[in-house]
């Protein structure tokens, strides 16, 4: 069989006993489905718990384990401490071969703060440096493991020991769609991070809910044009709806097939909505050359931060950028001068995108929020090892946009960056911060699978109210 007779006959399969095709149908006969999509969705989309202060986020997640001691959390005592030997009572410490002994370890940045609120940041960071007047920096994180699997699984999902419903899908379900033509859910990943597909998946929840992946710039969406003339497309599905309303009137609905039926109605609107949102070159060249698109060694996380503005332009309710790096992530367990490498991929594009966001106006409705799984080390075996190790204690995040309270400083670290001893921050209180500037109650967006009512935030989590506006 070839690929045509293939796609039509797993529509087809797919399509059969749809009971929202007929209204689709309907639609695309007209013409209305594209045209009016923005607004049709909207008033499908069920309330929020609280006023809302923010319609769309963009989570921008950094892989691996950035550290806060040589990013956003200064620690000048760590520097004139150096090479001192110390003690941490803690089984975790004791528990790691060759920590019998551990050094204090500085960092070689120099900080500066070149923005009116006079919050420092390192030389990783020099343009994100000159507007963190627009973020609410918190550097009292702390998480719950230290596995890159967990911690990373932990920060996506609330769970950090199996499989739940992500972020991005519990906003989804409980916010609905702003777009039909377009997935809910998006997630610009090149690279495979860690815990994989989990990260943007839905579990539990409804299928519609789940992420959908975007991993390549040069063909973003596979298999997007049609293979038949609009017309005849059209005439089929309405065959098809036909078909769909009599195999639904006999049958129970069945979650999975309808969540299967509205992926391939969504992939039918981004047909006609999807080309235009992923071709840059509508893009000016003053815009391109602003986020470093076209060069090295920005282009690749340069794609995916202006790729997000034109995703949430568009009705894109939840846009994750991970950055992985071309050649590895942030774990520097070797060596922290590959901070500094994967830095220059990051930073011009990433402080690109607050500009542009903040020149259009789309601040005021979009939260940018931040983060990685966990920070690095204060200390290391020797006093000389280059590299620093995993550290679930104490790791910096930020936020930006709607509801947020700019240019603050949340939170606190100890004289060397240890622990988080001012103001902690846990993962749940990060997730219970964000439905909240949603206009969604952490409590309430629950969901019952297997006789209990399950949520983002676990049965932990208190809202950052030092951080919004």
């Amino acid at each position: 069989m070839n690929t045509f007779l293939q796609r039509r006959s797993f529509i087809q399969s797919m399509v059969m006993g749809s009971p929202l095709f007929p209204g689709i149908v309907s639609q695309l006969s007209t013409g209305k489905l594209c045209a009016n999509s923005h607004l049709e969705a909207q008033n499908q989309t069920p309330l929020p718990h609280n006023l809302a202060k923010a319609k769309n986020i963009i989570f921008v997640f950094f892989s691996g384990g950035v550290s806060h001691l040589d990013s956003f959390d200064p620690k000048p005592a760590l520097i004139r401490d150096h090479g001192k030997q110390i003690k941490l009572d803690h089984p975790e410490i004791k528990e790691r071969p060759g920590y019998e002994k551990i050094f204090l370890k500085r960092t070689t940045l120099p900080f500066s703060a070149p923005n009116k609120s006079g919050i420092p940041v390192s030389a990783l960071f020099p343009n994100l440096a000159k507007g963190m007047d627009r973020m609410a920096l918190i550097r009292s994180m702390h998480t719950d493991h230290s596995n890159h699997y967990n911690a990373t699984l932990g920060m996506h999902t609330g769970s950090f020991n199996q499989g739940r419903p992500s972020m991005g899908s519990w906003v989804s379900y409980g916010l609905g769609t702003l777009n039909n033509n377009l997935p809910s859910f998006m997630v610009l990943a090149p690279q495979d991070p860690y815990a994989g597909t989990q990260l943007w998946g839905s579990d539990f929840l409804p299928g519609k809910n789940q992420g959908t992946r975007v991993a390549s710039m040069t063909e973003p969406i596979p298999d997007l044009a049609p293979r038949m003339p609009k017309d005849k497309q059209i005439k089929e599905l309405a065959l098809l709806a036909k078909r769909d309303k009599r195999h639904e009137s006999k049958r129970q609905t069945d979650p999975q097939l309808v969540a299967r039926i509205k992926s391939f109605e969504t992939a039918f609107g981004m047909q006609t909505e999807a080309p235009e949102a992923f071709d840059l070159s509508r893009e000016n060249r003053s815009t391109k050359e602003a986020y470093g698109l076209g060069a090295e060694p920005t282009n690749a996380f340069a794609w995916q931060c202006l790729q997000s503005r034109r995703l949430v332009e568009r009705g894109v309710r939840f846009v994750e950028l991970i950055h992985t790096g071309s050649s590895g992530n942030w774990d520097s367990h070797g060596d922290m001068k590959d901070h500094e490498r994967l830095a220059l991929q990051v930073d011009k594009p990433l402080a690109a995108l607050m500009d542009d966001l903040s020149q259009r106006g789309m601040l005021e409705e979009t939260l940018v929020v931040w983060t990685t799984e966990f920070g690095r080390t204060p200390f290391n075996n020797t006093a000389d090892a280059p590299g620093r190790e995993h550290h679930p204690w104490a790791f910096s995040s930020w936020m930006a946009g709607a509801g947020v309270k700019p240019g603050t400083i949340y939170g606190g670290t100890d004289e060397y960056g240890v622990r988080s001893v001012d103001k902690p921050v846990h993962v749940h209180d990060f997730h219970a911060t964000i439905l909240h500037l949603l206009g969604m109650d952490h409590l309430k967006l629950t969901y019952r699978n297997s006789g209990r009512d399950f949520r983002l935030t676990d049965v932990a989590g208190e809202i950052v109210s030092g951080i919004l506006a």
